[in-house]
């Protein structure tokens, strides 16, 4: 009893911490609000490694039992053992042996740590969209090591869209603090500082910097802003001011204010898969003209797929969706030298177009006339179940002449193309309109679209990162989400 008193961090009189578990938390709580006994203290001192050594070694009868090291213990209960110990003896613990180290970085322990001891805290951990005017973001939250850390995820330089995603922390929270936890802010030059987490709801919360003058340089706010933009853009204000002029203004806001003021995070979720989608669903990065590089999310909605704005620009802000792909209606392109023709390219596109147009006309007029609301019958069904589409032939691809694009490393083969429209606005998201183009599906990891109108190409690949409590609870979930971050923006 006295070694399983030690384990669990209490004395005698207070019990034995697994069986505390089973308490209202209103008993547990008062049991922790006692004064520590010197059982306690001793353990403290002795640290992890005399445990091991007591356990293995103790012998107190003329017949001793088999002895047992907590080595030996399989590492179901060494995870149950160190879910109940206190966090701040758990870096010492992690220095006894190598196993031990390992079975620390066990998510279970630090699940039921935040549950326990920043209960607060629990429902952060996933992927989160700042509200940062038109521009968004991708923030995930994670366990680390004895912290939980806010990454904030950005897509590499333009234009280099294959590059892997950059990243910076955002805050910090302790997870070794008994009673109560630390928030520390990452943001800035001079390391971390104090700042403030509020829970605002299950699905969003805000964050807080105490201390902005740790975001400040002394060379003044230009030089904040020029490292922002070296760090952020990859270039030069000089290199980008005329490219960009328009944006400047915006830019200089966003970066003064994002982070000095509060930020609020809204929850967002990593869309469902299902065995009959064209492609692995996901997160994105893709290019668009002269607003860099940024991330979008692909998923499939029965015979549509939608890609939607995480990060997004003056034009189409975050949140909203960008391009929406038909899956009814493939598109075969012409061979090389007929699709080096760009009006070539329209007229197919645009004779997609019609063909949209008709049948919807026709499911209108029946539902008019107190039809069924099912699907025409002039409509065929998809050619792309499940993972057939890629096991097709690739055919050769090129861009037509006049239809610019920021990477001219593209793929040159493509498997399938489908019409789908895209979005485009004025500066504002003014007049938006949906306007037709080409979906082109090169790989697993990469795919493109024309804008028919704009004469420009994106190039789309994919976020290799792996996203930890990110999956949607169910497509109801994901839909429902879908939604309300497109109307924070319309």
């Amino acid at each position: 009893m006295a070694v399983c008193a030690r384990l669990c961090g209490v004395g005698p009189s207070r019990g034995c911490r697994r069986r505390q578990q089973r308490r209202d938390p209103a008993e547990t709580a008062a049991a922790d609000s006692e004064p520590d006994t010197d059982l306690e203290e001793e353990r403290i001192e002795a640290g992890a490694a005399e445990l091991c050594s007591e356990w293995s070694g103790r012998s107190s009868s003329p017949s001793p039992p088999p002895r047992c090291s907590l080595l030996e213990l399989p590492p179901e209960l060494l995870v149950e053992i160190f879910a109940s110990l206190p966090g701040t003896d758990l870096p010492s613990l992690a220095q006894v042996c190598t196993k031990f180290c390992r079975i620390l970085h066990n998510d279970t322990i630090w699940r039921r740590r935040c549950r326990e001891v920043l209960h607060r805290y629990r429902h952060i951990l996933g992927l989160w969209q700042p509200d940062i005017g038109p521009y968004g973001g991708l923030l995930n939250v994670v366990v680390d090591g004895l912290f939980i850390i806010g990454w904030m995820y950005l897509p590499p330089h333009d234009p280099h869209v294959d590059d892997p995603m950059r990243f910076k922390p955002l805050f910090r929270i302790h997870l070794m603090e008994r009673k109560s936890a630390t928030v520390e802010c990452m943001y800035g030059h001079r390391g971390p500082h104090n700042g403030h987490i509020q829970i605002v709801k299950k699905d969003e919360f805000s964050t807080k910097c105490n201390q902005t003058e740790h975001h400040r340089m002394s060379g003044g706010r230009q030089e904040e802003f020029r490292t922002w933009l070296r760090e952020e853009w990859g270039r030069t204000l000089e290199d980008i001011f005329h490219e960009h002029m328009q944006e400047l203004i915006l830019m200089k806001f966003i970066y003064t204010s994002q982070y000095d003021n509060c930020l609020t995070y809204r929850r967002i979720y990593l869309p469902p898969s299902h065995p009959d989608d064209l492609i692995r669903p996901g997160l994105f990065k893709g290019t668009y003209g002269s607003h860099g590089l940024e991330i979008v999310m692909l998923s499939f909605h029965g015979k549509h797929a939608r890609v939607t704005k995480i990060t997004g620009d003056p034009n189409i802000p975050a949140g909203q969706q960008t391009v929406e792909i038909d899956l009814m209606h493939r598109i075969q392109l012409p061979n090389v030298e007929s699709l080096c023709n760009f009006n070539e390219l329209s007229r197919i596109v645009l004779e997609a177009q019609e063909q949209v147009r008709q049948e919807q006309q026709r499911q209108e007029d029946r539902t008019e006339d107190g039809e069924s609301s099912g699907p025409p019958t002039e409509v065929r069904e998809p050619e792309n179940e499940g993972a057939a589409p890629l096991k097709e032939e690739p055919v050769q691809f090129v861009l037509p002449v006049g239809v610019s694009s920021r990477n001219e490393n593209y793929p040159r083969t493509c498997r399938m193309c489908f019409y789908g429209t895209g979005l485009i606005a004025g500066h504002g998201f003014t007049s938006p309109e949906r306007t037709p183009g080409v979906f082109i599906l090169f790989d697993e990891d990469r795919f493109g679209f024309i804008w028919l109108e704009l004469k420009s190409f994106s190039l789309y690949s994919r976020v290799q990162a792996t996203f930890r409590n990110a999956d949607a609870p169910s497509p109801q979930a994901f839909e429902e989400m879908l939604k309300n971050i497109q109307s924070l923006t319309s």
